[in-house]
C-alpha cells in the first residue's frame, strides 16, 4: 500500500466532520456546561466564536498529522493485519491516556473529569476508526 494525498485529505476531512458533529449537535450543550460557556454573556460568546477560526486551523493541521501517522502504519502493515484493531490500539494506547492527562491536569472541575474524558475518548475513537476505514479503502 502507498499513501496518497487524496486519501489523507479525505480521512482528515471525515475526522473533522465527525468532531464537529460530536462536539456541537451531539454534546455541544453539555460541553458548553462543562467549560462554563453557558454562564458567559452572549457578547462574550460572540467574541469567543470570532477567535475560533485560527484554533480550528491548528486542529486541522493536528488532524492531518494524526492521519499521516495512521496511514504510514496502515501502508506498511502486513496484509493480514486488521487496520481497525490498529486504530483501536492507537486510541487505547496513546490517545486515551493523553486525553485523560489533559483533563486531569487541564483545570477541569472534578465533577466533570469522567464525563469530559468519556466525551473526548468517544469522539476520538470514532474519528480514528473512520480514518482507518477511509485509508483502508483508499490506500493503493
Amino acid at each position: 500500500m502507498t499513501m496518497t494525498y487524496i486519501a489523507i485529505l479525505v480521512a482528515t476531512l471525515a475526522q473533522f466532520f465527525i468532531g464537529a458533529v460530536w462536539y456541537m449537535p451531539v454534546f455541544g450543550k453539555l460541553w458548553g456546561t462543562i467549560h462554563g460557556f453557558d454562564a458567559v454573556s452572549p457578547d462574550m460568546q460572540k467574541e469567543m466564536q470570532k477567535k475560533m477560526p485560527p484554533l480550528l486551523g491548528v486542529q486541522f493541521v493536528a488532524t492531518i498529522v494524526t492521519t499521516v501517522v495512521l496511514a504510514i502504519f496502515i501502508a506498511n502493515l502486513p496484509t493480514n493485519w486488521n487496520v481497525y484493531a490498529l486504530a483501536g490500539f492507537f486510541w487505547i494506547g496513546f490517545v486515551v491516556p493523553t486525553q485523560i492527562s489533559a483533563v486531569l491536569f487541564g483545570g477541569t472541575k472534578p465533577e466533570w473529569v469522567v464525563t469530559k474524558s468519556l466525551i473526548m475518548a468517544g469522539g476520538s475513537i470514532l474519528c480514528l476508526e473512520a480514518a482507518a476505514v477511509i485509508l483502508k479503502v483508499m490506500l493503493v
